[in-house]
């Protein structure tokens, strides 16, 4: 998880996202008009109801304070979550989400922003769940979109589970 800023006309809001490293897949994200840590608490239990309450799974970010706060810290134990952290000013380290990020702003937010903060929500949550999730090649799935990956998984997983 890590979060961005995204010009609204007015002033910055910022996203909160979460995504599953496995296929590379948004499960969770939320947009607030500020970068505390009830912004990344709301992505990531966005992302833990979504991914039906998993435990004992990693939770990855950077060092910023809204991932180090103890409210935060304290939503990872209720989750039963193990936080890992990037190493302090490395961004290799989350490079996922910061290729994300990189993806987003070229290929889909406006060169000058949004003209509010609706109309980012919306074109955001329009690119996540509909081009990115759907329709956008990843060389780390072999050159699937994040759902088409993850539903090849799923349907050999089945496969497998009904040959027992």
């Amino acid at each position: 998880c890590i979060r961005d800023s995204i010009w609204t006309g007015k002033r910055w809001a910022y996203l909160a996202m979460v995504i599953d490293l496995f296929a590379r897949r948004p499960v969770g994200w939320a947009m607030s008009l500020s970068p505390d840590s009830e912004l990344t608490k709301k992505a990531l239990t966005i992302a833990y109801e979504a991914r039906g309450q998993p435990k004992g799974v990693m939770f990855h970010s950077d060092q910023g304070t809204q991932y180090t706060s103890l409210s935060f810290r304290q939503q990872l134990w209720r989750y039963q979550m193990v936080q890992s952290m990037s190493r302090r000013g490395n961004c290799w380290d989350n490079s996922p989400m910061e290729r994300f990020f990189r993806s987003l702003k070229t290929e889909w937010v406006p060169e000058v922003g949004y003209e509010s903060f609706d109309e980012a929500k919306s074109g955001i949550t329009e690119y996540v769940i509909g081009y990115y999730s759907q329709f956008r090649p990843h060389t780390h799935n072999d050159g699937l979109a994040p759902n088409a990956a993850e539903k090849l998984y799923w349907d050999a997983y089945k496969t497998v589970a009904k040959k027992t």
